[in-house]
């Protein structure tokens, strides 16, 4: 089963992908992440299927993929919005056929489950074109929604939970009025930046 998180960012998209490897059967392969955000377009296609010795200037030696290297366990697709359209295309083929052809290599299966999340609106980027209906729905096999802090109804069980593991269980009182402006904070970084404020205070 694939799953498809969304979520703004900081509300712990990659912590939910985590907790459906850690306790899922695959826990004991490899959590593999990618930030499809983070890796230059022309890079991405190596960084995801591999490449063989000598497949392209630079190419000193053979270099797996990130499907290869979660190879039993779970590949993590962060940002999967921010994909370039012709990857789209490859991305769709290896979960139809369940097989990776490395940059001048040969085809070879793979067995890994695929998580991927984003923060965009994928059926808004399909009607725009730039996202592939097909890959859309293949990716969506569950898609788990996770709400932004200003919507929680535990914010108050959030903001505790944060402070002790920021505080390593250490008791840390904070004065109702401040407890009260944390509360009352729009928190647009979300969970993270409510991280980083504890981690400040």
């Amino acid at each position: 089963l694939t799953v498809l998180i969304i979520g703004e960012s900081g509300t712990g998209k990659e912590l939910v992908a985590r907790a459906l490897h850690d306790y899922g059967r695959r826990r004991k392969g490899p959590f593999v992440a990618i930030n499809m955000a983070a890796i230059p377009r022309d890079l991405i296609e190596s960084e995801l299927f591999g490449h063989e010795k000598g497949a392209f200037t630079g190419a000193q030696a053979r270099a797996s993929g990130r499907f290869e290297q979660a190879e039993g366990g779970t590949l993590f697709l962060d940002e999967i919005g921010d994909m370039p359209l012709a990857l789209q295309t490859r991305l769709l083929r290896v979960l139809e056929e369940r097989q990776v052809v490395p940059i001048g290599g040969e085809p070879q299966a793979v067995d890994v489950r695929i998580v991927s999340a984003t923060h965009r609106d994928l059926l808004e980027r399909v009607e725009q074109g730039s996202f592939r209906e097909d890959l859309y729905y293949r990716l969506n096999g569950l898609e788990v929604a996770l709400p932004a802090v200003r919507e929680r109804s535990d914010k108050a069980q959030l903001l505790d939970f944060l402070l002790r593991q920021e505080t390593q269980g250490q008791r840390i009182d904070i004065e109702p009025r401040a407890r009260q402006a944390l509360l009352a904070f729009n928190w647009p970084g979300n969970v993270r930046q409510m991280r980083n404020v504890l981690r400040t205070l």
